[in-house]
């Protein structure tokens, strides 16, 4: 049998199986993540009279406690790798100018404690962050990066349409207001660009934060993925690549050119991911689930994490937005459309040609990775982060969802007197 130290190194068919000290640990996250879950939509519910008033407060304080919600959610997910499955993110940067960043200019995004743990990256508050996508939990650590940039209330997702009535989960999602698409461009392109305009514009006269999550590859890297990516490149006479699947244009540049004209200062954050034991050529799939990383114990040791952050403004290709009115919602009537969306085809293909050498940086950096075991040429240390929650309290935050059942019963004990 594996090390433990090795586990996540073998590919799950090979490990064995689930233990019988593991068992007790696998019960216990699957009732308080899922009760979690459940009573989540029960303090939903305590919230949805405010929308019947006709108050403007009334309705501001509904969206408050969804946004509160949301960022209890997140404690809730930090305290699951907390307790049933701990890692750590090993994040290094890059500059996306001439030159390269400097130890000074770390420790300006670097915000510790007094004892020199790290609490926040001082990212852009209002950004779009895109990623190449390896297993199904790249979204669970990417909502938990967002904790430390103190954005975790202020998360959207883009999700299939049929998420949207999953027991318990979809039904969270809709309040978390995330945005569920078709998967037919046809019909979806308004609804995006209509979704992300209203959220730009109220983040921005709010001055709240924004943090939009996006996979441009559209769906992992594997075993049936990995040719329909080779097959799109040969068709369109371009190199394929070796460590991510081709990205897809046409969903992000749509999102940046709704949100840029609402968002003055709107940032893209570059992430490049890769988990440790999952070797050149493989699929993390193999190597990492929920089910094993949460059931079976068996996390990535660290998550390295390269970034590189373009003002979108300025630095990204996303072709000329001066007719878009930002003030102004668009109109469901097609003849009426304020918020673009048509994209003159020369603008489409630069911003694609962009994304595409975005990508081919994306893969070298991950094969210096599987080279040399480093993201970053650097000499400089990554900044190491314990996933876990930075204050006792916000286990109080974690445990909200539960105030619904606390009330609930305290009223029925009372009602049955």
């Amino acid at each position: 049998m594996a090390e433990p130290t090795t586990l996540h190194a073998t590919p799950i068919p090979k490990r064995p199986g689930l233990s019988l000290a593991r068992i007790p640990k696998a019960v216990i996250f699957v009732f308080v993540f899922n009760a979690g879950c459940l009573l989540a939509n029960g303090a939903f519910l305590f919230l949805v009279p405010l929308l019947l008033l006709p108050s403007t407060r009334a309705r501001e304080a509904y969206y408050e406690g969804i946004r509160y919600i949301k960022g209890a959610f997140a404690s809730l997910m930090i305290l699951m790798c907390q307790w049933f499955a701990p890692t750590k993110l090993s994040v290094t940067f890059e500059q996306t100018g001439q030159g390269r960043i400097t130890q000074k200019e770390i420790e300006d995004i670097v915000v510790r404690d007094a004892h020199g743990n790290v609490t926040m990256l001082n990212l852009p508050s209002k950004s779009v962050f895109i990623s190449n996508h390896q297993i199904y939990a790249d979204w669970w650590y990417a909502w938990c990066f967002a904790y430390f940039m103190n954005a975790q209330r202020d998360v959207f997702i883009v999700l299939k349409k049929s998420l949207r009535w999953l027991p318990v989960v979809g039904w969270g999602m809709q309040f978390f207001r995330f945005i569920f698409l078709a998967r037919s461009w046809a019909s979806d392109r308004l609804q995006l660009a209509t979704k992300l305009s209203e959220l730009g514009r109220e983040a921005q006269q709010e001055d709240k934060p924004f943090w939009f999550l996006l996979y441009p590859e559209g769906t992992v890297v594997s075993v049936n993925t990995r040719p329909v990516s080779k097959k799109f490149a040969d068709k369109q006479g371009i190199l394929d690549m070796t460590h991510v699947l081709l990205p897809r244009s046409t969903g992000l540049h749509y999102s940046l050119r709704s949100l840029a004209p609402r968002l003055p200062k709107l940032k893209l954050i570059d992430a490049t991911v890769v988990y440790p034991g999952i070797p050149s050529m493989k699929y993390g799939q193999d190597y990492y689930t929920l089910r094993s990383i949460f059931f079976n114990g068996v996390p990535p040791p660290v998550i390295h994490i390269h970034l590189r952050v373009f003002d979108v403004h300025t630095e990204v290709p996303i072709g000329d937005i001066s007719g878009s009115n930002p003030s102004v919602l668009p109109d469901t009537s097609p003849q009426n459309n304020t918020v673009e969306i048509d994209i003159p085809e020369i603008e489409k293909t630069r911003f694609d040609e962009w994304l595409r050498q975005l990508w081919r940086d994306k893969d070298a950096v991950m094969q210096s990775y599987y080279d040399t075991g480093s993201l970053s040429d650097d000499k400089l240390p990554a900044v190491v982060i314990p996933l876990k929650l930075r204050e006792k309290r916000e286990y109080l935050d974690a445990f909200c969802f539960f105030l619904p059942a606390v009330v609930g019963s305290f009223l029925w004990s009372k009602l049955r007197l």
